[in-house]
């Protein structure tokens, strides 16, 4: 049972007044579990009529004959017995948390044109997961992403879905949309420090001070590492190799074989033979 729904069986008990649930902190803590921001790095205002709509949605529930007023305490107090219910009882057995979600992307299918790579996504549910660990993992970056001047997420999400959508002219567009999505995936949690990272660990380069990379690993899938140079940044996914360990950016290289770290750091640049510091 909610702090929410305590406070108002204490009111039925004794407590003159019972406090409203309908605040935007209990908003915000909805919004949390059902995540409204969708993978295109947008989503409704939390707590307006719209949000509310795509709440039910969410939860299967919308246009039911039950469902109160938007604007009543009623509907705060239904949505919330039905976050109740999805979360774990424990006792041995537990409800999936996602046992009255909707299955499906972070969007609404029916609103969605056919043939195009979104009713794509709907149909398989394995991009549909992937879709909703996006949108969960983007509105976890948006609060990091909160002070950022100027501000760039949203922006870059867009252009992101406009990478996604040109999947069509892929032989696999399957395979093509599972890489975009788990590249996304990795590179917010990396950016945002969403997952556990190692270092800093700097590395030395061809014996000059001036040289030094900065770099930060991180526990993604696949796994990522953020690397700097002066005032150049560099995020850099691991790649399959033969051996050592090798990591590549859009113009940078980092692969760490046997005691040497060989980096690259610029479109055509040379090698650079580093080692990492004590």
């Amino acid at each position: 049972m909610s702090k929410y729904l305590v406070l108002l069986l204490a009111g039925a008990t004794g407590v003159a007044q019972a406090q409203s649930i309908c605040t935007y902190p209990w908003y915000q803590s909805i919004d949390k579990i059902l995540h409204t921001s969708d993978a295109q790095g947008h989503g409704p205002d939390i707590g307006s009529d719209e949000w509310k709509s795509v709440i039910e949605f969410k939860l299967g529930v919308r246009d039911g004959a039950n469902v109160p007023e938007r604007s009543s305490e009623q509907w705060c107090q239904y949505i919330d017995q039905h976050i109740n219910a999805m979360q774990p009882t424990g006792g041995g057995t537990e409800k999936s948390s996602t046992a009255n979600v909707t299955p499906g992307p972070s969007y609404d299918c029916a609103r969605v044109e056919p043939g195009g790579i979104e009713a794509m996504i709907c149909e398989d549910k394995a991009l549909s997961a992937f879709d909703r660990n996006l949108s969960a993992v983007y509105a976890s970056a948006s609060i990091k992403a909160g002070n950022e001047h100027p501000p760039r997420l949203k922006a870059e999400q867009r252009g992101w879905i406009k990478g996604r959508d040109d999947c069509w002219k892929s032989d696999d567009v399957s395979a093509c949309l599972r890489m975009e999505y788990q590249r996304r995936i990795a590179e917010l949690q990396a950016r945002y420090r969403l997952v556990s990272g190692t270092g800093p660990v700097y590395y030395e380069c061809d014996g000059n001070p001036a040289r030094e990379v900065t770099v930060m690993f991180f526990k993604t899938d696949p796994p990522t590492l953020i690397a700097e140079r002066g005032d150049s940044v560099s995020l850099m996914y691991q790649q399959p190799s033969g051996s050592g360990i090798k990591y590549l950016g859009r113009n940078e290289t980092l692969w760490e074989h046997q005691a040497e770290t060989i980096i690259t750091w610029g479109y055509g640049a040379p090698k650079s033979h580093c080692k990492r510091k004590p």
